[in-house]
Formats: C-alpha cells, sequence, structure tokens
C-alpha cells in the first residue's frame, strides 16, 4: 500500500522537478533571459507614457510627442515578440517535464514486482499516470511562466515605484504584507484539500477500472445498480472535497482582489491631492499608476498561481509516493549468465516461501526437486498445494525466503532477472491479449521475429486456421483483452508466442485446458514437437498430458507427497490415484 508524505516533505515536493529540469537547463536559461526582456519591456511603458504627458502633450512640442509614441511602439513590440518566444520556450518546457515524469513513473511501474498490486489497485497507479501529472503539467509550464513574469514584474514596479515616489510606494508596501498572510494560510488548507480530491478522483478510476475488467461478471449478477451506487458514493466525496478546495480558492481571490484594489484607490486618491497641490506632475502620477495596476494584477496573479501551485504539491505528492516505492525484486547487475548445458537444468534446494500478503501461511516447505535437461515433468495437486508458486518462483516473480533455485547449475538470484527470463517461455492458464493486431500479439514472444516467423509460428499452434478467418487476418485488430477470441483462441495465440520464443526451458499451466477436443488434440501435437529437447514443467489435470510426462510431481499443502509415472502413482493408492478418480474419471 502507497503511504502519504507528512510534514516537510510536502512543502518541497515540488523541488523534486528540479532534477527533471537538468536535462534542459539550457532552454529555461534562454527562456530566463527572454523573460527579462520581455519584463524590462513592460516596465518601460510607464516611463514612456510619462514622458509623453510630461514633455509632448503638456509641453505642446509635438516633434517630442511623436518620438516618443515612436519609443512607445518599439517598447509595445519588443514586450510582444519576447513575451511569444517565452510563453513558447516556458510552455515546451512544461510539456517536456511532465512527459519526462509520466514515462519515469510508467518505467518505475513496470519494475514493481506482483506483490505491489496485490495491495495496490491499477486504477489508483492510472489516476497518479494522468490525472497528477497534468496537475503538476499546469504548474510545470502555464504556472512557471506566469510565477516568473509577476514575480520579475511585481519587484520591477517596486523598485520603480520607490525611484518614482518613495511616499506613495510606503503605502504599497503596507498593502502586500496584507496580502501574503492569507495566501500562506489559505494555501496550506487548498494543498490538503486537493491532495484529499486527487485520492477520491484515484478511488473513482480503481472502482471503474475493476468493474469494466470484468463487465460481464457483474452483468450476470445484476450488480449494475450496485456497483452504479459505489461509484457514484466515491464520485460525490470527490465533489464535496473539491467544493471545499473551491471555497477556499474563491475566498482567497476575493481577499486579493478587494485589498489590491482598495489600496490602488486610495493611492489614487493621494495621488490627485498632490497633483493639484503641485508636489507631482500629472505625468510622475500616471507613472506611479502604471507601476501600482502592474503591482496589483502581478500579486493577484500570483495569488491565483499560488492556489494551482498547493494543487499541483498534493498532486506532486502522490506521484513521489509512487516514485519512492522500491521493487521488493531487484536485479542483481552481473556479467554471469545460465550455462548452455549441465546434468540438472533446473533444481530447487529446500525451498521455503510464503506470500508477502500471507505471511503467516507456507507456500511452499522444504519443497526439494531436480530436472534433467529435456525432461518432461508434471506437476499436480489439489488448488493450493503451490503448482502455481513454482513456476512464480522460477521466473523470480519473488525472491525466496529459504532455500535456492540453480538453473543449469547458476543460482537464479545471482543473474540478471531479464537473463533469466530469457531461457524460459511460459503459455498461462489466463491468456492475456493486448490492443493490437494478432501479428503484434504473437510478436511478443520474440521483438525481433519477422512476419513469416510469426506465421510458422501460429500454424505449429495450430492457430492459423482461425486466423485466416479473421476479417483481416494476421492484421486483426484483436481490441482490449482480446475479448474478440474465443478462450481456447487466446490459448492458441499464447502457444504460438511460446513456439516464437524458441527458449530451453518451457512453462505449461495447464496449456490445453480450455481447448475442445479436435483442438486439444492438434494444439498437444504442436506441444509435444515443442517439447523436444526441452527441459518442460507443466501444471497438469488433463489426463493426456499427465499420461506423457517423464515424471509426475504430486504436491499437497507446499509439499512434494509423491513422485513417480503415471502407473506408479496409481497403484500407490495415494493422493494422486484420488486426483484421478476425481478428475479424469476410473482410469484403474
Amino acid at each position: 500500500m502507497l503511504k502519504t508524505q507528512t510534514g516537510r516533505n510536502k512543502v518541497s515536493s515540488l523541488t523534486q522537478l528540479i532534477g527533471f529540469f537538468k536535462p534542459y537547463k539550457f532552454r529555461l536559461l534562454v527562456a530566463i533571459f527572454v523573460l527579462i526582456i520581455a519584463a524590462a519591456a513592460a516596465l518601460a511603458l510607464p516611463i514612456a507614457i510619462k514622458l509623453i504627458i510630461d514633455q509632448g502633450y503638456l509641453l505642446q512640442q509635438p516633434e517630442k510627442l511623436n518620438r516618443y509614441f515612436i519609443l512607445l511602439l518599439v517598447i509595445v513590440a519588443v514586450m510582444a515578440v519576447f513575451s511569444a518566444i517565452r510563453y513558447y520556450l516556458v510552455m515546451w518546457l512544461g510539456e517536456r517535464i511532465v512527459a519526462d515524469i509520466r514515462s519515469t513513473l510508467y518505467q518505475h511501474v513496470l519494475k514493481m514486482e506482483p506483490a505491489f498490486f496485490e495491495t495496490t489497485r491499477t486504477g489508483e497507479v492510472l489516476s497518479r499516470l494522468t490525472t497528477d501529472t497534468t496537475l503538476v503539467q499546469s504548474v510545470v509550464g502555464a504556472g512557471i511562466s506566469v510565477t516568473l513574469r509577476s514575480t520579475l514584474l511585481l519587484i520591477g514596479s517596486l523598485v520603480m515605484l520607490s525611484v518614482t515616489n518613495l511616499e506613495l510606494t510606503g503605502l504599497i508596501l503596507i498593502i502586500v504584507p496584507l496580502i501574503l498572510m492569507p495566501l500562506i494560510f489559505f494555501g496550506r488548507k487548498i494543498r490538503r484539500l486537493s491532495k484529499k480530491n486527487q485520492d477520491c478522483i484515484a478511488d473513482s478510476s480503481a472502482i471503474a477500472g475493476e468493474t469494466f475488467n470484468a463487465i460481464q461478471v457483474l452483468q450476470s449478477y445484476n450488480l449494475e445498480n450496485h456497483y452504479s451506487q459505489r461509484y457514484n458514493t466515491s464520485v460525490e466525496n470527490a465533489f464535496a472535497t473539491a467544493r471545499h478546495r473551491l471555497m477556499a480558492r474563491a475566498l482567497l481571490s476575493a481577499f486579493a482582489i478587494f485589498t489590491v484594489f482598495s489600496g490602488l484607490m486610495a493611492i489614487i486618491w493621494l495621488g490627485a491631492q498632490w497633483v493639484q497641490e503641485g508636489k507631482i506632475s500629472l505625468g510622475e502620477l500616471s507613472q506611479f499608476l502604471l507601476y501600482g495596476v502592474m503591482v496589483a494584477t502581478n500579486t493577484a496573479s500570483l495569488s491565483e498561481v499560488w492556489g494551482d501551485v498547493q494543487r499541483a504539491a498534493g498532486a506532486m505528492e502522490r506521484i513521489l509516493e509512487l516514485l519512492k516505492s522500491e521493487p521488493a525484486i531487484v536485479s542483481v547487475v552481473s556479467t554471469l549468465s545460465i550455462p548452455k548445458a549441465a546434468s540438472e537444468a533446473i533444481s530447487f534446494k529446500h525451498i521455503f516461501f510464503n506470500y508477502p500478503s500471507r505471511p503467516e501461511q507456507h507456500a511452499l516447505q522444504n519443497f526439494s526437486l531436480t530436472i534433467k535437461p529435456g525432461e518432461t515433468v508434471a506437476l499436480v495437486g489439489p488448488s493450493g498445494a503451490g503448482k502455481s508458486t513454482v513456476f512464480q518462483l522460477l521466473l523470480r516473480f519473488y525472491d525466496i525466503q529459504q532455500g535456492k533455485i540453480n538453473i543449469n547449475g547458476q543460482n537464479i538470484a545471482q543473474v540478471e532477472i531479464k537473463k533469466l527470463r530469457q531461457h524460459i517461455a511460459i503459455v498461462p492458464q489466463e491468456t492475456s491479449i493486448f490492443a493490437a493486431s494478432v501479428l503484434e500479439n504473437i510478436r511478443f514472444g520474440n521483438p525481433n521475429a519477422t512476419d513469416e516467423e510469426i506465421k510458422i509460428a501460429a500454424k505449429a499452434a495450430a492457430a492459423d486456421e482461425f486466423i485466416d478467418q479473421l476479417p483481416d487476418g494476421y492484421h486483426t485488430y484483436l481490441g482490449e483483452r482480446g475479448l474478440r477470441l474465443s478462450v481456447g483462441q487466446r490459448q492458441r495465440i499464447a502457444i504460438a508466442r511460446a513456439i516464437l520464443k524458441n527458449a530451453p526451458i518451457l512453462l505449461l499451466d495447464e496449456a490445453t485446458s480450455s481447448l475442445d477436443a479436435e483442438s486439444e488434440q492438434l494444439v498437444q501435437h504442436a506441444l509435444e514437437h515443442l517439447m523436444q529437447n526441452r527441459t518442460t514443467l507443466v501444471i497438469a489435470h488433463r489426463l493426456s498430458t499427465v499420461l506423457k510426462a517423464d515424471r509426475i510431481v504430486v504436491m499437497s499443502h507446499g509439499e512434494i507427497v509423491a513422485v513417480g509415472n503415471h502407473q506408479e502413482l496409481l497403484e500407490q493408492k495415494g493422493l494422486y490415484a484420488r486426483l484421478a478418480a476425481l478428475q479424469f474419471g476410473d482410469v484403474d
């Protein structure tokens, strides 16, 4: 389960973005330089207007008036060009950084072991990949652009105000702290509410993803109304937290606008009195007012952005929670590889293992088994006996608590996981079909395979017959989870993948369990060809598979209770004989 950060980490969550900016520091420096030019041009506007009023209009000097208007036009042109460049550069950085965050997050999640997904819902992960990164994007892109521009203009305006008239500037400096204090208070509240809102949205996504993946089961049990109410409750919770966040944000904006513009009106009133008294010129007052407007508008902009920053901080916390979760299975960095040949192809030595989600219950205990090169060994036993666990450990989806697993004499814990899995092909009981064409789905077995090699593998798996009947043959789009195919057809796709991979070790998890009699005969023939000169482990319930195994290992409660061939085990009148009678009928 993902844990929530607390305390100081919340405040510093957005600083973690610095690492994502480093590859683009040159572009960032260029953007800052362009921003400074655009801000300088904006700060020069009030000076040009002062000159137009005092030196041109009031003194009735047309030549100077025209010259200052030309100067004003040049300043506006510079501001427009550099503002456009600044916008493009900063928004490009925002898009690029968020794309990098999403890629990093996705790659990190792909490295997590199956135990991670036992406690973390897929919808929760997807919410952090999409909704949370979008919130961060609002700050990294437009937010940074507005923040940098407004900060520079605010500081520059305050400096120019003090140069223009120090007494009036003092009044401005009284107003600014009155705005900052509520900003800090409401900002913290907005951040907490934003994170709570994102958690509620993630819960909604998780419910939707869970139900869509099991839509047929849900509809068959008439659970539409039940899950609709559950989803609506989650959505309403998200709306309630969003409403509280919006209320806090609205109060913050109202206070900032009232304070800023009330102060501005006070300055206008006082400045008008001073113009009448001759203390300052009309142009000087105009210049001061323009700088005052800049202070007001940029302070208001910063207050708006601050609310977005707090929302993004809450989203970044959730992203960091996921990025900081460490995979329990860590691949070693090693030059060791699995030898090509040995007297023992696979050996399990005194294995003790329990799943992280069930620490009290042994999945395997004192499990020892040696398999010779080219041997076919079938694992049989009741549900929960530990058969699938053997496959999971061999593929190193989990690490064992005690014991050792060797392939060709090499401890698999000392081999890089990618090198280990290159030696193993698996046909799972439940085949995963991806939203791609038939060709691409089979190509998962070997990404470098040619189309011709894929078709040969499909033919060997007895899959070409139904593939040729699809609307576009091998180029037919199968759709998400392959719902257009029957269970048996999906199984033959999986077998084609295993054939294409051409690995020395083959794992068959009830590979023919979902096939009709005719298809089973075709696939069984293909598997016999595939199993030649390969070490094969079979989880078998079908009698046909058990009969052809070199040895049958009978398991119960994570332990081996008997080993032998079909006839030997029947004669022992033990667990295997009872299973054979129950599952396959009387086989005496």
